[in-house]
């Protein structure tokens, strides 16, 4: 089970139901990312909320037909029931952000998702969905049932510090372009390469910072490192730090050490290194 206190933080969605929605475009953006355009179906019932607004997708391993049979609501009685389903049959699930929503696509609604490229298809070290996110095409289906955001600081706090490796990127972007004009703070991005950096819209008051990872690094460390040797801010801040387990679970243990209160301090790890997503 991830480390984290999301469900202490989260704020729910007003309705969470089973969507379907179908691949519209596959468009790699760079090196380590392909951004997947997600439309039609029940585009229209999903909400935006911002932020680092995130969702169970499900995506089918064999029959598109196998996505009829999903849960309408992911309960534990309901996850365990899909568990007992072969895992031929069973559709794969993971947990992603909304990199983008816009209303007024082509074909209606849109919805795009980053998919950081884990590992190589040649040499067999590819997890089943970046292998999906490389060879999806338009129509494929998928699901999805909406979880909310984790990103909410007090109202008194207007001091951000975002820190994340490349799988929180699109978490990051989400909250940079969500926040009030006027919000200052700090958000640091470690990423496999130069050529994964994006353009991110954010307040004029947030100092965005890339790191670029050496090739042989375990991601997070150097965001960890970083986040680590950078001097806390004298007044009230709100953290938020994801990706490789290490990096959020240290830096939140680094922060609350400092004084940072437990309740100013969001933290997620979205993955472990060594497992194929």
């Amino acid at each position: 089970m991830p480390q984290t206190n999301m469900s202490a933080t989260r704020i729910k969605p007003a309705t969470s139901e089973l969507l379907t929605l179908t691949v519209l475009r596959q468009q790699r953006i760079s090196r380590n990312f392909v951004r997947i355009t997600l439309g039609r179906g029940d585009v229209e019932r999903f909400t935006p909320m911002g932020f680092d607004q995130w969702f169970r997708l499900f995506i089918p391993v064999s029959s598109p037909d196998t996505l009829s049979r999903l849960p309408n609501k992911l309960t534990m009685m309901a996850y365990l029931k899909y568990l007992t389903v072969a895992k031929t049959q069973r559709p794969l699930l993971r947990s992603y952000s909304a990199r983008a929503y816009r209303p007024d696509g082509v074909d209606g609604p849109e919805l795009d998702i980053d998919f950081v490229l884990h590992g190589s298809a040649e040499d067999g070290t590819a997890g089943p969905a970046t292998l999906w996110a490389q060879n999806c095409i338009e129509g494929d289906p998928v699901a999805l049932l909406d979880e909310g955001i984790a990103f909410t600081p007090p109202p008194s706090v207007r001091r951000v510090f975002l820190v994340a490796d490349e799988t929180g990127l699109p978490a990051t972007a989400g909250i940079l372009a969500s926040l009030p004009p006027d919000t200052e703070g700090e958000a640091l991005v470690e990423v496999p390469s130069a050529g994964d950096r994006q353009d991110l819209d954010k307040p004029d008051g947030v100092k965005l910072t890339w790191i670029d990872r050496d090739p042989t690094g375990v991601p997070g460390r150097a965001a960890l490192a970083a986040a680590e040797a950078s001097p806390l801010p004298t007044e009230p801040f709100y953290g938020w730090t994801v990706g490789e387990s290490t990096l959020p679970v240290t830096l939140r243990r680094h922060w609350v050490k400092s004084g940072v209160p437990k309740e100013n301090v969001m933290f997620c790890g979205y993955w472990k290194a060594g497992r194929g997503h």
